[in-house]
């Protein structure tokens, strides 16, 4: 298969699941520590949540360069100075001095983290889809994404015991992850072909700045308040950019994103099924975690163990998924995985008020089973639809859709705790005999930290009130599962589909 032959395909595949497991730990097993980054290095609610956030922003951001960029130059190159730019920062990040200098610090290592990932991720897999025939790519991904998942819910048991320890090794076990996957594509030396080209360096601002400002309108809203004139500006200016990005690209000669690519419509509605389960997919363990910490009282290697049965269903659930994309399609995987994890958030949505982990985990695993049926299928079954030169560009836009859709979920999702969770706490110390407009500061106070900064034992009273935050968004993610399964249903066509034909220009081999 193109430059493989002789190599191994299942080193490689190695090689390109140790390259992007640091991207998948770090979307989990910071969740793990956010209560100790905050109380440690005395982060505001805003900055712990920058913290996370600035991560998953310049991924969005960015990762459409890094598809452009490995296409254009070479895959293992860009993976190479991915996983170094992502070990470097990882350093600096557990390396994050107490004091004044804390909270910019971390945000700018955590947002280079993101700027490595981007560059990484695109390349790897296109690495792994050029490696495997079009009918091997459903199990192979599925083993990429699955196993990946399975290393990432390591992520959160390890990050909980290391919490205790530090929490500063949580970014200091991406070192030797670094380490193994640099090792691994040294012996594999997997080969692609790539095809040079002018940057678009224009479609790259504007798209940067058209994710960055939209999501930071949506983050800052709990923190300004709706009502604040700036929110619907960055809102709205974001929206426009990105408009604008979609007209220049299209009279570009060579862009940044093909966007003519979403006349194919499995491809755009393959996209707009991972744009909406985005919004529940990364934001569930944020949330998750501070449930467990919070409602359950549980320490964080406790809250570790608790989202380790979503990634039971989900690892398990993905190659099964897998197995069906290839013999069958896409449509199956995806509408079921949708639907059943629709059905998982509302029956543990049901349960969190209970505050009995034992009533809620097979309804964690259900969620998680769902949303593994239907990730891989969905990303492998929209990469495919692009020629094998342009495995890299396809991969950037179905991780900017992905990655700006996971922001945005955090930031509305975050939104919709913090209110129910003010609401709640309000009515609460009223019945307990306190002023109303004291009761709404107090209110406040500790929804805006959501216990981070409590340093002492909660109170009954918040656990429960959290737990019906909680509740409210669970709900949330469920109907927003139930959205991306009609999608799916309606806008996807059944059956296999054909390797795509290659571009009119000359192929390069990666030396």
């Amino acid at each position: 298969m193109g430059g493989t032959a002789g190599r191994s395909r299942n080193l490689v595949l190695a090689a390109m699941i140790f390259a992007v497991a640091m991207t998948f730990i770090d979307q989990t097993i910071v969740s793990i520590a956010v209560p100790q980054i905050q109380r440690e290095l005395g982060l505001s609610s805003t900055g712990v949540q920058w913290a996370v956030n600035a991560y998953l922003l310049a991924l969005a951001a960015l990762f459409a360069f890094g598809g452009r960029l490995a296409d254009t130059l070479g895959h293992r190159r860009l993976v190479v100075a991915g996983v170094i730019v992502f070990a470097a920062a990882s350093a600096l990040c557990g390396l994050t001095p107490k004091g004044s200098l804390a909270e910019a610090w971390i945000v700018t290592f955590r947002a280079v983290q993101g700027a490595g990932g981007a560059l990484m991720f695109p390349a790897a897999l296109a690495i792994v889809v050029q490696t495997f025939e079009l009918r091997e790519r459903g199990k192979a991904l599925a083993l990429f994404f699955g196993i990946a998942g399975g290393l990432t819910a390591i992520g959160p048991i390890l990050g909980g015991y290391l919490t205790e320890w530090t929490w500063r090794a949580i970014f200091w076990v991406n070192i030797p992850v670094a380490l193994i996957a640099l090792v691994l594509i040294a012996v594999s030396k997997p080969v692609t072909e790539h095809r040079p080209a002018s940057m678009d360096y224009r479609g790259l601002a504007l798209i940067a700045g058209g994710v960055a400002l939209s999501v930071f309108g949506f983050q800052q809203a709990p923190i300004w308040g709706w009502s604040n004139p700036a929110i619907g500006l960055c809102i709205a200016a974001g929206a426009a950019l990105l408009v604008v990005f979609f007209y220049v690209e299209r009279r570009t000669p060579e862009p940044l994103i093909q966007v003519g690519i979403f006349k194919v419509r499995a491809f755009l509605v393959e996209n707009l099924v991972l744009g909406v389960s985005m919004l529940v997919f990364v934001p569930v363990f944020f949330f998750a975690s501070e449930y467990a910490q919070i409602a359950l009282g549980k320490t964080a290697s406790q809250a570790g163990l608790y989202l380790l049965y979503f990634f039971l269903g989900f690892v398990v659930a993905s190659q099964i998924g897998g197995r069906m994309l290839d013999r069958g399609g896409a449509k199956r995987p995806v509408v079921l995985g949708c639907a059943l994890a629709a059905v998982g958030f509302f029956l543990w949505a049901g349960r969190v008020t209970g505050l009995d982990f034992g009533t809620q985990q097979w309804f964690v695993v259900l969620s998680g089973a769902g949303m593994g049926f239907m990730l891989g299928p969905a990303s492998t079954d929209a990469v495919n639809r692009a020629s094998r030169l342009s495995y890299g560009e396809a991969t950037g836009i179905t991780q900017t859709v992905r990655n700006y859709a996971a922001s945005l979920g955090i930031a509305v999702l975050g939104t919709t705790l913090v209110s129910e969770m003010h609401n709640r706490v309000t009515s609460s110390l009223v019945a307990q005999g306190m002023p109303r407009a004291q009761a709404a500061a107090e209110a406040r106070q500790f929804s805006q930290s959501q216990g981070g900064g409590s340093g002492g034992a909660i109170p009954d009273f918040i656990r429960l009130d959290f737990a019906y935050a909680t509740r409210t968004v669970l709900y949330a993610m469920a109907g927003i599962m139930a959205v991306a399964a009609v999608v799916a249903l309606i806008g996807l066509q059944r059956g296999l589909q054909t390797e795509q034909p290659e571009p009119a220009s000359e192929p390069v081999p990666e030396p």
